[in-house]
């Protein structure tokens, strides 16, 4: 067992808490380049908390430009056990009015421009994604979430689109069809490779607006969302708190941190050594 360490990934506004002490800013470089941003570090209590800003201090960074394998690899390297990710999404629900936070338990990868695993020719592997988010760090965040006073549903699809442009009426009409439940353009490949990192991920999608599907209301509007995401802000970094003081003591192992010992299918004297020293950096057990 050990002490846990929460890497948040999200908008900056998240880092703007007060009960964080302990602060240093860490550069962290990876073997696939450089993160959207700094970490930044502290603690509550005996929770020490990284947060990565997701596109970058500013919002500099588009959805499909992320260096999404940068990002897990620095907060693996950074020493963080689990990974929560704060999001803003559409809601394809009219029981998901703007305002309300979705744990999301699955997702509808629909992404086509991203580098989506640490894996390449040289050493292979295929790691089980059926269940995308931990369970356990779930629902203690949208316990928290909840305590802290915001409606939260517990489960629901994030469709994950490309982007950056927003959905055409018969793609959102097309997507609620298949009951997704939200629909944003960040949790992939997060997810998955963060499942390759063997770190633990939950994802509480904060809802910004209806989409462009809802009849009575207009297409997707960025002043509408900018105005919902500052609320929302508030209520994150509150939920943020209250699940630190969840997190105090030991962390119990998860089935997550052994999430390669069946996945890879390269034997070791057929892996390219360079390869290989890359993925020390996200599975230092296996490949260090």
């Amino acid at each position: 067992m050990s002490q846990w360490t929460l890497g948040v990934i999200g908008g900056s506004g998240l880092y703007e808490i007060d009960a964080l002490e302990n602060r240093e800013t860490l550069r962290i470089e990876t073997p696939w380049g450089q993160p959207s941003d700094e970490l930044l570090a502290g603690s509550i209590g005996d929770v020490r908390i990284i947060f990565l800003p997701r596109h970058g201090r500013g919002h500099r960074v588009p959805p499909s430009q992320l260096n999404f394998r940068a990002n897990i690899a620095a907060l693996k390297i950074a020493g963080v056990t689990d990974i929560l990710s704060v999001s803003a999404v559409g809601s394809l629900k009219e029981h998901l009015p703007p305002g309300h936070f979705v744990a999301v338990d699955q997702f509808i990868d629909r992404t086509f421009a991203r580098t989506k695993s640490f894996f390449e020719t040289g050493c292979v592997a295929h790691v089980s994604v059926a269940d995308p988010v931990c369970e356990r760090l779930s629902k203690l965040a949208a316990d928290s979430a909840r305590a802290t006073g915001s409606e939260v549903q517990d489960g629901g699809t994030y469709l994950v689109m490309e982007g950056p442009q927003f959905s055409t009426r018969a793609e959102s009409l097309l997507y609620r069809s298949w009951n997704c439940d939200v629909i944003g353009m960040t949790n992939m490949p997060e997810a998955k490779l963060a499942r390759e990192a063997e770190l633990p991920y939950a994802s509480i999608a904060m809802v910004t607006d209806y989409d462009c599907w809802h009849e009575e209301e207009g297409p997707v509007d960025m002043a509408q969302i900018v105005a919902c995401m500052h609320d929302n802000a508030a209520r994150a970094r509150a939920m943020i708190v209250e699940l630190a003081g969840k997190l105090q003591g030991e962390r119990p192992a998860s089935p997550i941190d052994t999430a390669l010992d069946t996945a890879v299918v390269t034997p070791p004297d057929a892996r390219d050594p360079e390869v290989v020293r890359r993925l020390a950096a996200i599975a230092p057990r296996l490949f260090a």
